[in-house]
């Protein structure tokens, strides 16, 4: 009898213990870890171009983003691409026909609009385009310090550099070259804008491509 009540004791100790030092700490781990698997699903698959017609980010990833764009992660990113990309540019040899070209985008490569994009919570909200229009007048854009210093060294290796940008030319490149050009953004061969013919071949949609998130401004 003894033996018996001692043997429960001990199976009620064991299914205590277990619950209170195992089942709940794996739960609250798993429950964190569905919640990061499931941005960087989301993340994936928007990159693949997989998600179709997607308006707005998920609101389980806005901290995802916000912690990737402010917390030293995207500027590591963009320093490391700039780095490899320098490191290319130093291995090419210009030719004298003038015919070497390169091509960058103006928004999020050379002038971010995190600050704007900031108050829209990082793409959580719909995407507002006259508050962007109203964003880029006021050409307060800063430079991403590393896409400068590639930008200088494409112009001062030869390269003819060529801009781009989906910012509609009737309403916004004076506002869009005043910005460049207060950033230190000038020796480039041409700024290239959307024009009235070229509305609505983004298809609307917003993408990210990492490390930099791209807009796709209509």
């Amino acid at each position: 009898m003894v033996k018996w009540m001692r043997e429960i004791f001990i199976f009620f100790f064991l299914a205590i213990f277990s619950k209170a030092i195992g089942s709940y700490p794996f739960w609250r781990t798993r429950r964190a870890t569905d919640r990061l698997n499931e941005r960087l699903t989301w993340q994936l698959a928007v990159e693949a171009n997989k998600v179709r017609g997607w308006r707005t980010v998920p609101a389980h990833c806005l901290h995802h983003i916000e912690t990737y764009m402010t917390g030293g992660q995207y500027e590591q990113d963009v320093n490391y691409v700039v780095e490899q990309i320098q490191n290319y540019v130093a291995e090419v040899t210009v030719d004298e026909d003038a015919m070497d070209a390169w091509i960058l985008d103006v928004d999020d490569t050379c002038v971010p609009n995190i600050l704007y994009y900031k108050r829209k919570k990082y793409g959580c909200e719909p995407y507002d385009p006259w508050g962007f229009k109203a964003w880029a007048m006021k050409a307060e854009c800063p430079e991403i310090p590393a896409l400068l210093g590639l930008f200088q060294k494409l112009v001062d290796s030869g390269f003819k550099v060529f801009l781009i940008t989906g910012r509609d030319e009737e309403t916004l490149a004076t506002a869009t070259i005043d910005n460049l050009h207060s950033q230190g953004f000038m020796g480039y061969k041409r700024v290239i804008f959307r024009t009235e013919a070229f509305k609505g071949e983004c298809s609307g949609n917003r993408t990210f491509k990492l490390p930099s998130p791209m807009y796709c401004v209509p």
